[in-house]
């Protein structure tokens, strides 16, 4: 019964812990990634001001260089010709395709595209001339899931303690469970080889408890018979002496 109650916790603790950890982990995962990219967003937009002013390309290597992003090299800045026979500028290192940044173009919105090594952001812009430029800000793969690994292995400490807390808890209870049964299955061994002082003590479960308080109340009771049935003879034996006597 010990075993049998420490099985059950284990097994329902698992399934709870699973349940409830596995959507969790899910969830720190996916703010993770939210949280970067709308970082990275917020970054990319810092540049707008500068596309609304001007595209000279002198003027934004500054605005781009002064950025922290910029000097790190996670900083591009893509601006469509002015014209048809105009050259299109682009300032930084281009990490998305051609056909992403002519998407982002058309749809209006940022977007998100996955490059060697990470993501690449981005981020469409205004320009004066009433075309869309560019911002492309490299968002690599460890700032995507930064922080995910330690939240992961939190939430694996606290479903490994709570199943250990609960496979202790239900191992105690297996002993509170057990222990009176034990005695009461040794004290009736006891009594069938003739110690008729054997008793239970009267505790644990109120089932255990009842049995506990039957078994002594049938123990006295046979201790009692034995008795009368030893005064019984006795006053047989008595009896028959004298009548036994006058016919010897």
């Amino acid at each position: 019964m010990r075993w049998a109650l420490v099985k059950v916790s284990l097994a329902v603790t698992a399934m709870v812990v699973v349940a409830f950890a596995v959507p969790l982990g899910l969830v720190v995962k996916e703010m993770a990634r939210d949280r970067a990219f709308s970082n990275a967003e917020r970054r990319a937009a810092g540049l707008a001001p500068v596309l609304a002013i001007t595209t000279d390309r002198q003027e934004l290597d500054k605005a781009v260089a002064t950025t922290e992003d910029g000097a790190a090299g996670r900083l591009a800045v893509h601006v469509p010709a002015e014209d048809s026979g105009g050259t299109a500028l682009e300032i930084g290192t281009r990490r998305a395709d051609a056909e992403e940044l002519a998407a982002t173009r058309r749809l209006g919105r940022a977007s998100i595209a996955e490059v060697p090594g990470g993501f690449a952001l981005l981020q469409p812009t205004a320009l004066s001339s009433g075309q869309v430029a560019v911002v492309e800000l490299f968002v690599p793969e460890g700032e995507v899931t930064n922080g995910v690994a330690t939240a992961w292995l939190v939430l694996a400490g606290v479903g490994l303690a709570l199943i250990v807390g609960s496979v202790a808890v239900a191992d105690r209870l297996g002993v509170r469970m057990v222990q009176p049964a034990q005695r009461l299955a040794g004290a009736a061994h006891d009594l069938g080889e003739g110690r008729l002082g054997a008793r239970v003590p009267e505790e644990g479960p109120p089932e255990l408890k009842s049995a506990a308080v039957a078994f002594n109340s049938m123990a006295d009771q046979v201790v009692q018979l034995l008795a009368n049935e030893r005064e019984l003879a006795a006053d047989l034996s008595h009896r028959l002496r004298t009548p036994l006597t006058v016919l010897r």
